[in-house]
């Protein structure tokens, strides 16, 4: 199920980028009182009761013709294309003002949700002023202080009440979502063409080409399957063009509907850093992962050679032990038969349920070779398990005091329970939770 999308827009200097600090939990958005210091747009997650959403701040909405504040408005305008609900920020000191009004226009025509917050509103003798808020025609506005931290909760519980429909996109048939992400030209739509058999995307050597992400639906041995060939992921330093940052939050978009994520490394250029960070999106999402190192044709490559890369993709990937490493090349089609069934196997496998009483059998076998630690002269007792959801497959485990279940003890398990079950290519959740 993906996140949804919320944005925060406004003129400048309404206090946009403080209420996105506070609401992401860290100082992300430059926050100055002079207007125009948030030029690009910033995305990160956020979360509000059981909701996780990616929150995106935009640079003030201007009128007028210069370059800068042109590109200022593009950006708003792509952020507003993006988000399934929209924070329309104002300031309470100063009211409605005509720069107000053109982005409350600009709003009308996009058809989606609104949310009014008038920010600054810190005496709460100016909150009688609230109903001037009322005449732009989006329903209840909300005063809030984003310096005193005032009235977010009631903000976002209007934001969240939109959410349901938003997010009810479960797939309901046995098709298989994965994605293909990676760095820039590393052959992310080279792989998918392959795998289509047919120019799908556009493939060139030039990095940043696919700047959104493309499904394509294939048939494979009875089996349905829609790949997502998305844009390459660059630092965020480096990330200069306008159109691309948003490539990227459609790339985590892909991520979060995929039931298997295929993470795509270049075979000449070997692991960099950013690989790992790429990674790193799949696996907190809680996707099934397989390595995919390309252009293996480039390489003088035999059996020793490709277990040494395999020992560095380990080292490097230590939270992805789980994931099966495939080689192949996307360009001569070299190993590419081994791709699709470790995905199928990965999929399985990050659907699959395991029986109360046989993962209770496991438990207690666990637990006889290698007994609870003791903190503090209390012992961990652990009572029973039980498999809570799929996607990725979760377990609560009861005991005595969750406190004591230190993570060394909490991966033994987790071990334990791959020894038994397989779970090859997708992660696993254990919590830890006191018996009631």
């Amino acid at each position: 199920m993906r996140k949804s999308v919320v944005a925060i827009v406004g003129r400048p200097n309404v206090g946009k980028s403080t209420i996105f600090n506070r609401l992401v939990g860290e100082r992300i958005s430059i926050v100055e009182d002079i207007p125009g210091v948030t030029r690009d747009r910033i995305y990160a997650q956020a979360e509000w009761l059981a909701s996780t959403f990616n929150l995106i701040d935009t640079g003030g909405i201007e009128v007028g013709d210069e370059p800068l504040l042109v590109q200022m408005r593009e950006q708003a305008e792509v952020a507003i294309d993006e988000a399934d609900v929209i924070i329309f920020m104002l300031n309470g000191r100063e009211g409605i003002t005509a720069a107000d009004e053109e982005v409350a226009k600009l709003l009308y025509r996009s058809n989606k949700p609104v949310v009014v917050a008038v920010n600054k509103m810190d005496n709460p003798e100016m909150r009688q002023e609230i109903y001037e808020y009322y005449s732009l025609g989006f329903g209840e506005p909300f005063p809030i202080s984003g310096s005193h931290g005032l009235g977010l909760g009631d903000l976002l519980d209007a934001v969240v009440d939109y959410f349901p429909e938003i997010n009810d996109d479960v797939k309901e048939d046995d098709t298989i979502y994965f994605s293909v992400i990676g760095r820039p030209n590393v052959g992310k739509s080279s792989l998918v063409n392959s795998i289509l058999n047919e120019n799908r995307v556009i493939v060139s050597e030039i990095e940043g080409t696919t700047r959104d992400a493309i499904d394509s639906q294939f048939s494979k041995e009875g089996q349905e399957f829609i790949i997502t060939d998305t844009a390459g992921m660059r630092k965020r330093g480096k990330v200069y063009e306008n159109t691309e940052k948003y490539s990227v939050l459609r790339a985590l978009k892909a991520i979060e509907r995929s039931d298997v994520v295929v993470v795509l490394i270049d075979a000449e250029t070997g692991i960099r850093e950013q690989d790992k960070k790429i990674a790193g999106y799949a696996h907190e999402a809680g996707r099934a992962v397989i390595i995919a190192v390309n252009k293996w044709d480039t390489v003088e490559s035999n059996d020793k050679i490709m277990k040494e890369f395999e020992t560095k993709i380990r080292a490097h990937f230590l939270f992805l032990d789980y994931a099966p490493i495939v080689f192949l090349s996307a360009k001569t089609k070299k190993r590419l038969h081994t791709l699709i069934p470790a995905i199928k196997s990965a999929s399985e496998n990050h659907a699959k349920r395991v029986q109360t009483n046989v993962l209770n059998d496991v438990i207690m076998d666990a637990l006889a070779m290698n007994p609870t630690p003791t903190v503090k002269g209390k012992r961990l007792k652990v009572l029973y398990a039980t498999q809570v959801a799929v996607k990725p497959p979760s377990f609560v485990v009861f005991v005595n005091d969750p406190e004591l279940m230190h993570f060394t003890y909490e991966r033994f398990l987790e071990n334990r329970i791959r020894d038994a079950f397989g779970f090859v290519g997708t992660p696993i959740k254990i919590f830890a939770r006191r018996r009631q």
